[in-house]
């Protein structure tokens, strides 16, 4: 078992609060929160580059009928994008992550697919 395999992936909405295991935080959506401050996240990395296109996020629009054909849509994006996601490996190799979106379906969002796409490749 390699270390960052001991290590938990979270994944939370960045409304929420942080707790105190949350490890490294990322966001990990292409545009900011909305009302949410800079200064409030001023301690978590935003990866944009991580999060689906513009093109995916549009067609998807959080529609559950779309559900299924976004994830594989969004790892074929994760795939061919290993720069933007290996920093999140490295992270979790020295301990735990959160993965903030904002996003109000907690079920069906890119947060759900890119954890499991990490917990691949762990």
């Amino acid at each position: 078992m390699t270390r960052a395999a001991q290590h938990k992936i979270r994944i939370r909405r960045v409304y929420e609060g942080f707790e105190p295991d949350d490890g490294e935080r990322f966001l990990i959506d292409r545009l900011w929160p909305r009302g949410i401050s800079k200064s409030k996240l001023s301690s978590v990395e935003w990866l944009r580059d991580i999060a689906p296109s513009a093109e995916l996020r549009k067609w998807f629009h959080h529609d559950p009928a779309r559900w299924t054909e976004f994830q594989k849509r969004y790892r074929l994006e994760l795939r061919k994008n290993a720069p933007a996601w290996k920093p999140l490996l490295e992270a979790l190799r020295k301990g735990d992550i959160t993965l903030l979106f904002a996003a109000r379906n907690v079920d069906n969002n890119q947060a759900v697919v890119l954890k499991k796409f990490l917990e691949q490749k762990i």
